[in-house]
């Protein structure tokens, strides 16, 4: 599997080292596209795959699974493309599909082209949980409380105070960079307008905190997950490049568990 990489951030760098590096995965990170010409260059000369700065040069080489790994407004300008010359995705931004609209424009295009779009956990987990609830309808409500401390949030306060009591479908307007996992959960299961989402500032916390709450004709679930924040950027949790790697790892597998 040749893997290309849209961004020069954190996550590529991460994902770089745990492919190219350490061989966490059946392939090899062969190309990286980017509009940051310095930290692509770096990024190139420590782990010799090739650096883009043209889009279609970059999705016309020999990749077949591009992961996105950007922020969401750089994300809604590329995603088309990449399924357009027929390569596997996997989104990291996935606040772009608060646009349903968008996320049934793309899925419909991956079905025509014979591609997939996979949509990695983040920084949560459950997912399966509510896929299963939902499938006859017997899912009723959902819940996530997200508790971070002001340095995640990038706000200065120092007392514990509710930032958003709401829909999911808002707390991604209003946090594009901090929510995703709100609309992952609403994709997985009730959508973002029955979704409710509670958001926490709180300066005693060192870890990001997400509980899901969730129940229906399946009974009731209750998660919490504690997040470590990546080294090199504490806004973002170490879990939600896991998920990218270990879709990349199970990607080829014969076996499957969950949904």
């Amino acid at each position: 599997m040749n893997i290309g990489i849209i961004g020069t951030g954190n996550i590529a760098t991460y994902l770089l080292e745990q492919v190219n590096e350490n061989r966490m995965a059946d392939g090899r990170i062969t190309a990286v596209f980017g509009r940051n010409v310095e930290a692509g260059t770096r990024l190139k000369e420590r782990f010799g795959m090739g650096f883009y700065t043209d889009l279609n040069e970059f999705l016309s080489g020999s990749i077949d699974t591009v992961v996105e790994a950007v922020t969401v407004d750089a994300a809604q300008l590329f995603l088309k493309q990449v399924l357009e010359h027929k390569k596997d995705l996997i989104v990291s931004s996935i606040g772009v599909f608060k646009d349903f609209a968008f996320l049934d424009e793309l899925t419909q295009l991956a079905e025509t082209n014979g591609t997939h779009i996979y949509l990695p956990s983040g920084a949560i987990g459950g997912l399966d949980v509510l896929q299963s609830a939902r499938a006859l309808g017997g899912l009723e409500s959902v819940q996530l409380t997200t508790r971070k401390s002001p340095m995640s949030l990038g706000i200065e306060t120092d007392r514990e105070q509710v930032l958003f009591d709401g829909t999911a479908f808002d707390a991604v307007d209003e946090f594009p960079k901090n929510i995703n996992v709100a609309l992952v959960l609403a994709i997985a299961g009730i959508g973002v307008h029955k979704t409710k989402v509670r958001i926490i500032v709180d300066p005693n916390v060192e870890r990001n905190k997400h509980m899901i709450a969730a129940q229906g004709v399946f009974g009731k679930m209750q998660l919490q997950v504690e997040n470590t924040p990546m080294a090199a950027n504490p806004k973002t949790s170490l879990l939600a490049a896991l998920s990218i790697l270990s879709v990349l790892q199970n990607k080829g597998l014969a076996l499957r568990i969950g949904n």
